[in-house]
């Protein structure tokens, strides 16, 4: 490896555009706001090194074994994201960019393309959230930022060809159709730009100037050249020169050999569709391609869990394609019953707890009724309690490949109904245990609301609701009572004022409350709300109980008492299941 004849930007556009230059799977996708892109080219303008770039050179003979991609031009932060695959015919050798894709794309879709980006305060399903635009550079003036001289600005064709004055926009594409300094004067004259303020002349001729030095001729990208053919070597190299830029998973090196290896499906196309997909259940999630590859690794039963390079052989990568379906239905049927369950993006702490339910429903057939038949009842409420243990000890922290062998191991003995007990009794005693000393417990009533693990707690408090209806989490003394003037104006002493602020929010004065109950609940005084809604003593009764509340007066006045009797009664109850 070494270095090479630098070339110009031009010559490497002219290469993107003629699809010599590709990239290899093992690159992470376009990741640059127009910020960036604004700041490169005011770098390039200054005369400042954007640093070096890594090509590797792959012979025809090899380059059908790999999985490569063309460079977006277009980039649409709604639709179109993602790199369109690359047609290989290996009748011709080729150029993969190891390190510099960023720059190279944001050059490409600077000189060559276009960047839509969502606007603040519009909707996503509003067609006009994603103006399309194009870099232009401002001819008359400086920039304003401290940091740069030149005003770059990604703007749409009609704010660019808005007459203001003292501005006149010029799109950095064209520089690409300018071939001498001759035709620059030539644009400055015909656009009027040579008859103004002298100063506004000079900066609109030194800044067109620069744009076409730093780009048609100036040799701006230095390269190194790896002619090595192996692969694991190549992926040795990316890992060491992408180890300071944007954190690298090991994800992205196996969905790499996975789509180089994958025989009748696309695995990088497959995998990133699926998490786009699971990630819409429910109220949505955030799953990744990580978390995908590691249930593959779980679901397809192999020996070593772990990320690591050596582990993702042909033999291996088949094994995941040929078993792809069987595990993507497992997985979704998972989402969907944790999401059944009330979880969401916000709530579910962990996705590896998603693993070992997607096990064990691969385990069972993948039952396409198991959610919604009352023969699995039972079998559901043993998996959402596993879940909502699992989340509060948080034993997937860490180093979770040592709870995800023990589990698969336990599941794949027990699959005929969840085997709750046999997973808390193999791990009690350890540090990964699934249950709660006294002190633990007292820990869970700290929670309060806002805070991640409080819905896991009042899940755990409500094991027979329905979570498929919309369930609100509603403070029963209500938050907008709690301010100091309505304090003062109940009577509240100025010493217990400080118990009332801190103990608003707690877990202790919270309840799962069906949505409308809980929209005519409101900012009512409780006391008040309990006397219209229920005036049947049997449903009053079976209110308090349900939501555990104690059998005391209900006044804003009685709110310590509350709490103290409250937290004794949350506290046996998870005693008794926890």
């Amino acid at each position: 490896m070494a270095f090479q004849t630098p070339i110009t930007i031009k010559k490497a556009i002219e290469n993107i555009h003629k699809k010599k230059y590709l990239l290899p799977a093992i690159q992470r996708e376009f990741v640059w706001g127009t910020d960036q892109i604004e700041r490169l080219f005011d770098s390039l303008m200054q005369g400042y090194p954007v640093g070096s770039f890594l090509f590797w050179d792959v012979k025809k003979e090899k380059s059908r074994d790999f999985q490569f991609f063309e460079f977006i031009r277009n980039y649409h932060e709604k639709n179109n994201r993602h790199n369109p695959l690359a047609s290989i015919n290996g009748e011709e050798d080729l150029i993969a960019i190891l390190d510099g894709q960023q720059r190279l794309t944001s050059m490409y879709i600077a000189l060559k393309g276009t960047y839509a980006y969502k606007l603040p305060r519009m909707r996503r399903e509003n067609p006009l959230a994603y103006p399309v635009q194009k870099l232009y550079v401002d001819l008359l003036g400086p920039s304003e930022e401290f940091d740069t001289i030149y005003n770059f600005r990604f703007l749409t064709d009609d704010e660019a060809n808005k007459e203001f004055e003292g501005v006149h926009w010029f799109k950095v594409s064209d520089i690409l159709n300018i071939t001498n300094p001759f035709e620059i004067h030539q644009y400055l004259i015909k656009n009027g730009l040579s008859a103004i303020e002298q100063d506004k002349a000079l900066f609109a001729s030194e800044t067109l100037h620069r744009l076409y030095q730093a780009i048609n001729e100036t040799p701006n990208i230095n390269y190194f050249l790896e002619e090595e053919q192996k692969l694991d070597k190549v992926l040795n190299i990316f890992i060491r020169v992408n180890s300071g830029g944007t954190t690298l998973s090991y994800s992205d090196l196996l969905l790499s050999i996975a789509t180089a290896q994958w025989r009748n499906k696309d695995a990088r196309q497959e995998i990133t569709k699926f998490v786009d997909e699971i990630n819409q259940i429910g109220n949505g999630f955030k799953f990744d391609k990580d978390f995908v590859l590691k249930a593959c690794l779980v679901l397809c039963d192999f020996k070593d869990i772990a990320f690591k390079v050596d582990n993702f052989n042909a033999e291996t990568m088949q094994k995941i394609e040929h078993n792809w379906d069987r595990v993507k239905e497992a997985i979704r049927l998972a989402v969907n019953l944790v999401s059944s369950f009330g979880y969401n993006q916000d709530t579910l702490t962990s996705s590896n707890a998603i693993i070992p339910i997607a096990y064990y429903l691969l385990k069972k057939g993948t039952p396409h009724n198991y959610i919604q038949s009352q023969n699995y009842q039972n079998d559901r409420n043993l998996v959402k309690k596993w879940l909502v243990l699992g989340l509060l000890k948080r034993v997937f922290s860490g180093q979770p490949d040592n709870v995800l062998r023990p589990l698969r191991r336990i599941i794949h003995a027990n699959y005929n109904e969840f085997p709750l007990q046999k997973i808390i009794d193999e791990f009690k005693g350890g540090t990964k245990s699934f249950t709660f000393n006294d002190d633990e417990i007292d820990n869970l009533l700290s929670y309060q609301y806002g805070q991640k693990h409080t819905f896991s707690i009042l899940a755990l408090l409500y094991p027979n609701l329905d979570f498929r209806n919309k369930f609100h989490l509603d403070h029963i003394f209500a938050k907008s009572l709690f301010t100091k003037r309505n304090l003062s104006k109940k009577g509240v002493h100025q010493a217990k004022i400080e118990f009332y602020s801190e103990n608003v929010n707690s877990i202790v004065n919270l309840q799962l409350l069906e949505g409308i109950p809980n929209i005519e609940k409101s900012d009512k005084e409780l006391e008040k709300w309990l006397d219209e809604t229920y005036k049947d003593t049997a449903a009053r009764n079976d209110y308090m109980a349900k939501h555990y509340i104690p059998s005391i007066i209900l006044e804003f006045t009685n709110f310590e008492e509350f709490i103290e009797k409250r937290r004794t009664l949350l506290h046996q109850k998870l005693k008794s299941l926890v």
